[in-house]
């Protein structure tokens, strides 16, 4: 099996090329935490890549043979958990950070099952199941994170926040990705949201349908604040510096997601990203809520939704 060492730096090269937001963020928490973090994206960037027949989360498009992709997916991280070596440095980094962090496979299948949502045409119909699916693609990781960052797997509550937290990316990145997932024959807005809004499943992507989609971009917008500031709550929980890592990418991640709102019908115009000056400026505006972050712990905002395990 390789050596620690060589999976984490593996992993470095994993989130330099396929996530700028995280990478940045990664770098203010402790080296061992940052290293775990690496590692739990690497596979998780992974699994969504050989998902979707992407590189580095680009190119998405549709595959002919989804189904045995994620028997691979399936198989390799099972023998991750075990402890065997895959040949592939994110499932064998994933096995490292799971036994050290306390990683369970009920959560790896979580997050596996997005996939396989995925790989089934599945489509949303309600906001209900948005939510579910917004769990399996980003909530679940969002618990893998908090235990990464040194949360206990009993505290429910401070999980819980972390899901939450998980849940607001995902929309955002829904919100931003509507037309592109559209290329690739895929719609996360639930059929309720658009026969209300009078578009049809398949014309998601025609421009005639600019005005009224940027009105269901801004109720995506406002439901990822509303996980953001739920999600805020666990951060009295955590460590000074996870804690300001966290807050830095609710931060640059919630700025997506006011972007999109903001740009209206011209949203997909550009894909919308975040510069290093407003990242910056988020990792300054994080450091001085870090300090003050004993505030959020008197909340009494109650999350949109949990998966049962968290209820």
């Amino acid at each position: 099996m390789t050596d620690r060492a060589a999976l984490v730096a593996a992993a470095r090269v994993s989130i330099a090329r396929g996530s700028k937001s995280f990478r940045f963020a990664s770098t203010l928490f402790d080296r061992r935490t940052r290293e775990k973090a690496w590692l739990l994206y690497a596979w998780c960037r992974a699994c969504d890549d050989l998902a979707d027949g992407q590189e580095m989360g680009h190119g998405m498009h549709v595959v002919d043979d989804a189904a045995e992709r994620l028997a691979t997916i399936r198989t390799q991280t099972a023998r991750a958990l075990a402890g065997l070596p895959t040949g592939d440095a994110a499932f064998d980094g994933f096995g490292v950070v799971a036994r050290e962090c306390g990683i369970s496979a009920v959560l790896a299948d979580d997050l596996i099952e997005g996939f396989a949502l995925d790989a089934a045409g599945w489509r949303p119909r309600t906001e209900e199941d948005l939510y579910r699916y917004c769990y399996h693609v980003a909530g679940a990781v969002g618990v893998m994170m908090a235990l990464v960052m040194g949360v206990k797997p009993s505290d429910r509550a401070t999980l819980g926040h972390a899901c939450d937290l998980g849940m607001a990316f995902q929309l955002a990145n829904i919100a931003r990705d509507i037309t592109e997932d559209a290329a690739a024959d895929r719609c996360y807005l639930p059929s309720d949201w658009l026969a209300e809004a009078g578009i049809a499943p398949r014309e998601v992507a025609d421009p005639r349908n600019r005005p009224a989609l940027a009105l269901l971009a801004q109720r995506l917008a406002e439901a990822a604040a509303a996980f953001e500031a739920t999600a805020k709550a666990g951060t009295p929980a955590l460590g000074n510096r996870s804690a300001w890592a966290v807050l830095s990418a609710a931060g640059i991640y919630g700025g997506i997601a006011r972007k999109v709102a903001r740009r209206g019908s011209h949203a997909w115009d550009a894909r919308v990203v975040t510069s290093k000056l407003a990242k910056l400026g988020s990792v300054l505006w994080a450091a001085a809520q870090a300090a003050t972050r004993w505030r959020y712990g008197r909340r009494t905002d109650m999350a949109l939704w949990r998966p049962s395990s968290l209820a």
